[in-house]
């Protein structure tokens, strides 16, 4: 009975932290250009979490980067956001690359059953898988970036939106790692269940 608690108290608690995090990252998010911002950051910050697509891999990359543990832990997430900064600037220079809403989908379906199985891979190889779906993700948040925006100013919100939403999975990992229910993994099966949703509508 006192397991039982404290798992609910566990869970509880890792809710209200995962919550804090998204909550902070959704400031400016209802709109993907905001009218107000002159120079791009703000529409940088809001367009990854503009859909559900993207949260769900910012998310999945932060609770498989604590999984695997290590210096995985944060170097899988710089990868993610190094490599999502290359494609946003190869896209604002005026590349154009084929397939991006499907690689983005395919990321979705990828990363979720990466986490629900607890895969463990060579750095090296963690790095490269994030670092592929990254390119997709940064090349769309370029692609759509505003006329009128500051180019790095821009890539500077989308890549702090990003660190937000990898922290949140991050920290969910953590907060429920004593917890006797494998959450995390749950976590990644809903995500990978609902890349299968978004793949089918």
């Amino acid at each position: 009975m006192t397991n039982r608690v404290n798992n609910m108290k566990t869970m509880t608690r890792s809710l209200w932290i995962s919550g804090f995090f998204l909550l902070l990252t959704s400031v400016g998010a209802q709109a993907h250009v905001l009218p107000n911002d002159v120079h791009g950051f703000g529409s940088g910050f809001a367009h990854p979490l503009h859909g559900l697509d993207h949260i769900l891999v910012m998310v999945a990359v932060g609770l498989w980067s604590a999984q695997l543990g290590g210096r995985a832990r944060w170097l899988v997430p710089a990868s993610f956001v190094g490599v999502m900064l290359l494609g946003g600037a190869l896209a604002m220079a005026g590349l154009r690359v084929p397939f991006t809403e499907e690689g983005i989908l395919l990321s979705v379906l990828v990363l979720g059953i990466l986490v629900a199985v607890a895969a463990r891979f060579p750095l090296s190889a963690s790095m490269a898988i994030v670092g592929i779906f990254a390119f997709f993700h940064g090349h769309s948040h370029g692609t759509e970036m505003p006329a009128n925006a500051v180019g790095y100013l821009y890539g500077a919100g989308f890549a702090l939106a990003t660190v937000l939403l990898q922290a949140s999975g991050i920290g969910l990992a953590y907060v429920v790692r004593s917890a006797k229910l494998p959450v995390v993994r749950w976590a990644g099966a809903a995500i990978a269940v609902t890349g299968i949703c978004l793949w089918a509508f």
